[in-house]
């Protein structure tokens, strides 16, 4: 269904001209065809799946963020405000972000569920929660978030 999505945007961006659009939905085009290759050589011939392409667009989203302070601190203003906009393109494809009141409470409905009881455990909470939440959340910050819950 994101693969749908990812194409009619292309489409409805070139349409429009909006260059900026066109160009980042063909990144995002990109880098899913090569997860789809990479899925290939190990079986998944139906190639990557929607939580995987959530994922990706969340990565997509943290390099152009750390590629934004890079800039800034490099004086490239203008290299910064397009990796901004790219930023605002990816994030029209991911769902809703959980705020940090929303994340803590899945976190703790979600130990509470699974009975984690200490940091032990934790792989199998951020295991959970990655495929319960994908696109919704930071998962590094859940990831101190679950930390801090089954440290104390």
């Amino acid at each position: 269904m994101l693969r749908q999505t990812l194409n009619e945007a292309l489409k409805d961006a070139m349409r429009a001209k909006d260059q900026r659009t066109v160009a980042t939905v063909r990144l995002i085009i990109a880098a899913l065809k090569d997860r789809d290759i990479a899925a290939r050589t190990r079986g998944q011939m139906d190639g990557v799946d929607d939580a995987e392409i959530l994922a990706m667009l969340q990565t997509m989203v943290k390099q152009r963020r750390e590629s934004i302070i890079m800039y800034e601190q490099g004086g490239r203003q203008e290299l910064a405000q397009q990796e901004a906009e790219e930023i605002t393109v990816i994030e029209n494809f991911l769902p809703q972000q959980l705020d940090e009141a929303a994340t803590r409470d899945a976190i703790a409905a979600l130990i509470a569920e699974i009975g984690a009881t200490g940091v032990k455990d934790m792989g199998k909470v951020m295991a959970e929660l990655r495929g319960r939440f994908a696109g919704q959340m930071d998962f590094t910050k859940a990831s101190a978030i679950v930390r801090e819950k089954l440290v104390s």
